[in-house]
């Protein structure tokens, strides 16, 4: 089960999901979608907002990709009910051998 944090609004979860199945994502994109059935002035506030909690990655132009947390929220692996910078991942289920990539440099 997700676990959102109170910053959270349901767009938030449809977003995520439609950034994680296209691989990026722009405010022009998601509200041309019909995925997402707000504003897009609001699709954009809420990508900036997943951005500064670290779900997504702002590339430029408006167009952001998900990130190791974002993915991991997404799979119910995130709290994001703390602060940002508390975000704790559960790795009680995690059957990584250490060979995925380790290129998180921001």
């Amino acid at each position: 089960m997700r676990k959102s944090g109170s910053w959270m609004t349901i767009w938030d979860d449809r977003i995520l999901e439609y950034i994680r199945e296209e691989e990026s994502g722009s405010p022009k994109e998601l509200d041309e979608s019909g995925y997402v059935r707000v504003s897009k002035s609001h699709i954009s506030r809420r990508l900036r907002k997943l951005a500064e909690h670290g779900l997504l990655r702002h590339l430029g132009n408006g167009v952001y990709v998900i990130t190791d947390q974002g993915e991991a929220y997404l799979d119910g692996k995130l709290d994001t009910s703390t602060d940002a910078s508390e975000f704790s991942l559960d790795t009680s289920e995690s059957t990584n051998s250490g060979s995925e990539r380790s290129d998180h440099a921001e």
